[in-house]
């Protein structure tokens, strides 16, 4: 490859607008937009100026390769089409940077795996925070045993969405698309798929794997009116012996960042991004301190990491498909231990018309108090819990 790196980027609207920002603002040295695809690209925030600039726009991928060939394809479109449109990319002669989560459907991971083997070429999927240099320094001194054994990992997250966001696209909260391809649009599926990833991907035992799930349960509930879940409490077990307790809703009032406490044999860890520190901060036993920068500051180096690998052969990609496999493994899991997902109880709902909101009456209370004791809301006994079965891997 020469010092100039085109890219296609597949997916201008939603998150695409984010790569577009950067790409435009950024002025990477030597790296165009050589073409953007997109169904329907006047959506974008960038429109105009992709057409202002001269870069051709395409309904499809296939007919962008008619006509162009790019060093860097970047996958931001729906989870059905990342696995068709990254096989794709690698065939025709692109590395290629895919949108989180990689896929909804293992075979398709592995298809993924076996076309990146053949072509030779890089396939990264973008959960931001492993590529950053917080993250990456954080899980050296982990494999280096710095904190002794990993035994238990929690995390919460509490993201309100209101209506918008389930009404955001055809696919949204769904589990299968027309044609019948898994989707399984969901709170752990997407908007909080990174921190679910994150707990799995610091477990890992090499710094481009995740842990392997042993056996995984889970509690799923919907407020809204989707297919799949807006509210989930996950239970998992790993192969090498930590187990973790997962904690996310949409269905909430108040919006608090995601945060989470790492037991190790000779430390604790914690990320609580509302209090006093933003860090991660890791605690040893013996009483020294040491702090991680927030990997929430920077949301792009990504595409940062990805140009460096395409210019420079020894560079890792970092999180490639081998490390999303256990947040794909974990969300076929989940739809296993609970098939039929429930809905809340109506006299638990409430609706606010200002801002479009669904909760749930102390829904939120009910997955910190959760969170503080490493459970899921059945093993408080709450009304509407319903606990799912155990799956083994």
């Amino acid at each position: 490859m020469d010092n100039q790196i085109s890219i296609v980027l597949v997916g201008i609207g939603g998150y695409g607008n984010v790569y577009l920002k950067n790409l435009f603002e950024n002025n990477y040295e030597n790296v165009f937009l050589k073409g953007a695809v997109d169904v329907a690209p006047e959506q974008s925030r960038y429109y105009q100026e992709i057409k202002d600039k001269n870069i051709p726009i395409y309904d499809t991928l296939e007919q962008f390769y008619l006509d162009h060939q790019a060093d860097l394809a970047i996958i931001s479109t729906p989870i059905h089409l990342h696995k068709e449109q990254a096989c794709l990319a690698m065939e025709k002669g692109s590395h290629v940077l895919c949108e989180k989560p990689a896929t909804a459907n293992r075979e398709h991971l592995q298809e993924m795996i076996e076309t990146r083997d053949r072509t030779q070429k890089k396939l990264a999927i973008g959960f931001n925070w492993s590529f950053t240099k917080s993250i990456q320094s954080l899980k050296q001194d982990i494999l280096a045993g710095e904190f002794g054994r990993p035994i238990r990992m929690k995390s919460l997250v509490l993201w309100p969405r209101n209506a918008d966001y389930f009404n955001r696209s055809g696919w949204a909260g769904k589990k299968y698309s027309p044609d019948g391809e898994m989707i399984f649009d969901s709170v752990a599926n997407n908007a909080t798929a990174h921190f679910l990833h994150h707990l799995l991907y610091l477990s890992g035992d090499s710094i481009e794997t995740s842990v392997e799930i042993d056996q995984i349960s889970a509690e799923l509930y919907r407020a809204n009116p989707i297919e799949t879940f807006d509210t989930c409490a996950i239970h998992i077990h790993t192969k090498n012996d930590v187990e973790m307790i997962y904690l996310a809703s949409h269905a909430v009032a108040d919006e608090h960042r995601p945060k989470y406490t790492l037991e190790f044999e000779d430390a604790t860890i914690t990320y609580h991004p509302e209090g006093e520190r933003g860090d991660i901060v890791a605690n040893w036993h013996d009483g020294r301190e040491k702090i991680y920068e927030d990997p929430e500051n920077i949301h792009i180096v990504k595409l940062e990491v990805m140009l460096e690998a395409l210019r420079n052969e020894k560079q890792s990609i970092l999180c490639g498909p081998e490390a999303a496999s256990a947040h794909v493994n974990a969300i076929y899991g989940i739809h296993q231990s609970v098939k039929d997902i429930p809905k809340f109880p109506k006299h638990w709902i409430a609706y606010d018309e200002d801002r479009k909101l669904t909760t749930v009456q102390g829904l939120d209370e009910t997955l910190k108090q959760c969170y503080n004791q490493f459970c899921l809301p059945n093993d408080l006994g709450v009304e509407w819990s319903k606990p799912g079965k155990i799956v083994k891997f």
